[in-house]
């Protein structure tokens, strides 16, 4: 893993694209308590392929059409997710 400065990382863009497109780990230091992780992202990242997009818009009409679920307390989110 390596860790730069955020000034590094603007200097030589170019170079930790790259490294990071070769699998190193390269986290972006920005003052004393940020950090961030440089990746790449590929096509079939959940994020972002075609099937998660499907799955958000079919949410977004689950939601227009009132098929929600309110929850309000720890039991319930438990209850909800299965543990």
């Amino acid at each position: 893993m390596l860790v730069i400065s955020s000034r590094e990382f603007r200097q030589n863009q170019k170079m930790y694209f790259e490294k990071a497109d070769k699998g190193e780990q390269i986290i972006v230091q920005r003052g004393k308590d940020k950090a961030y992780a440089l990746t790449p992202i590929h096509e079939d990242d959940i994020y972002f392929n075609a099937e998660m997009i499907k799955k958000i818009r079919n949410s977004f009409k689950e939601v227009e059409e009132g098929k929600v679920q309110r929850v309000s307390t720890p039991k319930g989110i438990s209850d909800l997710l299965g543990l």
